[in-house]
């Protein structure tokens, strides 16, 4: 059941849908590519992609994983649906902070755009590795608070950008200590002078 903020949020991309990628795809579009060459391009895999959005990740990917694509906004999806092209995917309507699949049942998970989304970071985070096989990995690209800075504007703000899109407030290293079984296996800025990071993850 989805709470009143969910509701909020998944009204918010409702509106916000048809313009979103006239906003996002071309100044990320580097980032995402960037971010996508951790997962592997010569063994086969199940991948979540948990947040899909409009799909801006699809025409990136190597055809030869088996994907599941999921989203609670259902006009996020089927904006998504086109983008999927000659990949192999189910598309799923679903929470990223809860979801609908058994423990260990995908090889990769991708987070795009998402944990600084969910009202629970630590959540999302957390069902990311639940499903995940051991040895597994989830690839996140996302704007992270670094730890320790105040950035005063960014808080201030988030109040109100989270009733909208997104969270401004998110510090990464704080949502990882929740889930101790993942390590990081790489860590690098990618955009705005490393506000927006690329960080792989692995469960142990």
């Amino acid at each position: 059941m989805k709470t009143n903020y969910s509701k909020i949020l998944c009204s918010s991309y409702s509106l916000i849908a048809p313009v979103y990628d006239l906003v996002i795809e071309r100044p990320m579009r580097a980032a995402r590519r960037q971010s996508l060459q951790a997962l592997p391009s010569a063994q086969a895999g199940r991948v979540l992609l948990s947040g899909i959005g409009t799909g801006l990740d699809l025409p990136l990917l190597p055809a030869l994983h088996h994907y599941t694509a999921l989203d609670f906004n259902a006009e996020m999806l089927d904006r998504a649906r086109p983008r999927g092209g000659a990949l192999q995917v189910d598309w799923v309507l679903g929470d990223s902070m809860a979801l609908p699949f058994i423990d260990q049942y995908f090889d990769h998970v991708v987070l795009h755009l998402i944990t600084a989304v969910v009202p629970e970071p630590e959540r999302c985070l957390s069902e990311a590795a639940r499903v995940l096989k051991p040895g597994g990995t989830i690839i996140l690209f996302d704007k992270f608070l670094q730890p320790g800075r105040s950035a005063p504007l960014r808080r201030w703000l988030t109040p109100v950008s989270r009733r909208i899109a997104t969270r401004m407030d998110v510090v990464f290293e704080e949502v990882l200590q929740g889930v101790p079984d993942l390590e990081i296996l790489s860590d690098m800025p990618l955009m705005a002078g490393g506000w927006f990071r690329g960080i792989v993850l692995r469960k142990n």
